[in-house]
């Protein structure tokens, strides 16, 4: 991901200082907090009269990091004296050494993704694991954009994802204009964040319609209109998502089919049935708020499995846990089994649902 203000990326890392995420401090009560990263911006930086500040300014408010940015910044300090930039290019460009100070240049980072890469794929034959190599792609280099996309794609699918993109993106003041990531109009955040979605939900819609033609079953108030939208033809086929496509395809609620693994469900959205939202309809669903009983829910066999094997998990953490906190556990286990249980007892499959 590329980013200048973004301190998830390498570009945004090589802005950054040593020293920049310092370990936090127990409170008094002995609790330790999350570590911070304090930057300095450039672009919208001003003095006390208003006027632009050259040198910068820290940001007001840091970003919160987990642990493996801090990781990264870890490595990063022991290459670089503290105080110096994280990716300074006296420290980092030994192939082609240039004289003045700054970061690593967008092609040096590029030649260190195609680097990575190789590594890569160097390991994953070395250790006998064929299917972890990182294929050639017919595009060409993967670039520093195309990296920043990639990155993305991996957020957007993961739980409560599109969430984490949206204040991963958000705070982007100046970037690739040419790419429309410059703003947080339409222009900018929402454009990538309705892009992700639909090709997440046409990730969705592909894998249930596979299932239902492996004989696999389908619970929940939904069941019936999920089916019908996987097995009618994809509705995304020979589509090319962009911006104008990702806002038409999303205004179509009978497609929009979203995956929450968190939750061990399907969510076919309707806004007029959905119980995620209790201060108004909205366009799309809240997948970190899902509510038993909403008309929305579907559930494969898959997640009925996966209920069991929580469940299960649920039951070897009671058996380590003193009352009343293992009760607890063993209550929860019992719902989720439910829950597998009702799924097995309702359950659709293409040929019932004929």
């Amino acid at each position: 991901m590329h980013g200048r203000n973004n301190p998830l990326t390498p570009v945004a890392l090589g802005l950054l200082r040593a020293g920049c995420c310092a370990d936090p401090e127990p409170s008094p009560d002995g609790k330790v907090g999350r570590h911070l990263i304090r930057g300095r911006e450039y672009k919208t930086a001003t003095d006390e009269d208003g006027n632009h500040a050259p040198s910068g300014a820290e940001r007001e408010v840091p970003w919160v990091a987990i642990a493996p940015v801090v990781n990264a910044i870890r490595v990063l300090e022991q290459m670089v004296p503290h105080g110096h930039l994280l990716f300074d290019h006296q420290a980092h460009d030994l192939r082609s050494p240039r004289a003045g100070t700054g970061s690593l240049k967008v092609n040096g980072l590029r030649t260190r993704i195609e680097d990575f890469i190789a590594w890569v794929n160097d390991e994953a034959t070395a250790h006998g694991i064929p299917h972890e190599v990182i294929p050639p792609d017919p595009h060409g280099n993967v670039g520093i954009g195309r990296f920043r996309r990639s990155l993305a794609w991996h957020i957007a699918r993961r739980p409560n994802g599109l969430v984490a993109l949206a204040i991963q993106y958000g705070h982007l003041r100046t970037t690739l204009v040419s790419e429309g990531y410059a703003s947080r109009s339409r222009g900018g955040i929402h454009e990538l964040v309705d892009m992700e979605t639909v090709l997440a939900v046409a990730d969705t819609v592909s894998e249930l319609h596979e299932a239902l033609e492996a004989g696999e079953g389908v619970s929940g108030p939904a069941a019936r209109r999920a089916i019908r939208t996987a097995v009618q033809d994809p509705w995304f086929t020979g589509t090319a998502i962009n911006a104008t496509t990702a806002r038409r395809l999303l205004a179509n609620n009978n497609e929009m089919i979203h995956d929450n693994p968190q939750a061990l469900l399907l969510c076919h959205y309707r806004r007029e049935q959905a119980l995620c939202y209790r201060d108004g309809i909205k366009e799309t669903p809240s997948l970190d708020h899902c509510v038993p009983g909403c008309g929305n829910i579907v559930r494969t066999d898959q997640h009925a499995s996966r209920l069991r094997d929580r469940a299960d998990l649920l039951d070897k953490r009671a058996a380590h846990t003193p009352q009343p906190a293992g009760d607890r556990l063993r209550v929860n286990a019992d719902k989720l089994r439910a829950i597998a249980d009702h799924h097995d007892r309702t359950r659709l499959t293409l040929q019932e649902a004929s």
